[in-house]
């Protein structure tokens, strides 16, 4: 999994949060809820958010050689064959094929993040369909995390077989890319009403985090949020707490989810949250239903509740721009 070379970050001026602590009051009414694209950009460490039409505004275009980017997929559910979706893997391969497709100016992304529930059953023959789909992604690498239905079945025995070697513990890892460290979770070993990631890998977390300067940026990847999306519903993991209490010295933190099957963005202190669309099928908002799951929509909406999030980093403007693009968009 630790293919890329670990680079030597240059410590700058030691960045501070805003805040000792995160905090949770008035939590749902500072979301952002979007059904199609947001840009969030970080310029030394504070966040600020455009609409996706405005991102020509702040040059998305072609960067140095050291700016780079990467995509983000998600809730693939591999073998889910219902109303919702009768055709995941079609709408899988839609989403490869969206980032296949790079506009005239840009780069490639260098690779692709998959943040969890690839398959429906943690079966072999769908961990196949879906490494057979992602396999034509034009990038170098693919990184991935499970979710609870890649461990549903065998505690993680095929998943780990496929897409874990390498890793620690149940799944656990880290990278470095081009300045920026990588951490990729697993909350979904235990999961009770919410996610997990217990004491092992939390000391692992604090151990790989230890001879970081607080300027590196950092991006950290799990399948089910870090903070309480909405705990009814089991939308937090139980000791994510403890896991961003070991971030806030870092100046920028972006901490990229799955689960939930739509884009929801929040920022505390230092910490920018984004959750992404499925490329299967939604979910409703939170307490706007009697419990969550595949929710159909009418025919022809699917592609646009659906979709990808590209990451850009733009050295120079210490930018990390997180852009959701839907399956309804033109390539």
């Amino acid at each position: 999994m630790n293919r890329f070379q670990h680079d030597t970050v240059v410590p700058k001026d030691e960045a501070q949060p805003s805040s000792d602590g995160i905090d949770r009051r008035n939590f749902l009414g500072c979301m952002a809820w979007a059904g199609t694209g947001l840009l969030w950009t970080l310029a030394g460490g504070i966040p600020t958010s455009k609409l996706l039409a405005e991102a020509p505004k702040i040059g998305m275009g072609a960067g140095k050689a050291e700016d780079f980017s990467f995509v983000q997929i998600s809730d693939s559910h591999i073998g889910f064959n219902k109303g919702a979706n009768p055709d995941v893997t079609g709408t899988l391969q839609l989403a490869i094929n969206k980032i296949n497709t790079v506009p005239a100016g840009m780069k490639a992304p260098d690779f692709l993040i998959h943040t969890g529930d690839i398959t429906q059953n943690s079966k072999a023959a769908e961990f196949d369909t879906a490494a057979q789909v992602i396999k034509s992604a034009k990038v170098s690498e693919v990184f991935y995390v499970p979710g609870e239905h890649d461990f549903s079945l065998d505690d993680g025995a095929l998943y780990k077989q496929r897409f874990g070697k390498g890793t620690k513990g149940n799944g656990w890892y880290s990278y470095n890319h081009k300045g920026v460290h990588f951490i990729g979770l697993n909350n979904c070993v235990q999961v009770d009403a919410l996610g997990n990631l217990g004491t092992e890998q939390l000391m692992w977390l604090k151990a790989d985090l230890a001879g970081l300067s607080s300027s590196t940026p950092i991006v950290v990847f799990a399948h089910i949020p870090l903070w309480t999306v909405y705990e009814k519903w089991g939308w937090g993991t139980a000791d994510g707490v403890l896991a961003l209490a070991l971030l806030k010295r870092f100046g920028s933190v972006t901490v990229l989810n799955g689960h939930i099957h739509q884009v929801v963005q929040k920022v505390e202190g230092n910490v920018a949250f984004h959750t992404a669309m499925a490329t299967a099928f939604p979910q409703p908002a939170p307490g706007s239903a009697p419990n969550p799951g595949p929710m159909a929509v009418p025919p022809g909406k699917l592609k646009s509740v659906l979709g990808v999030t590209n990451v850009k980093v733009v050295r120079g403007h210490s930018h990390l721009a997180v852009v959701d693009h839907t399956l309804a968009e033109g390539v």
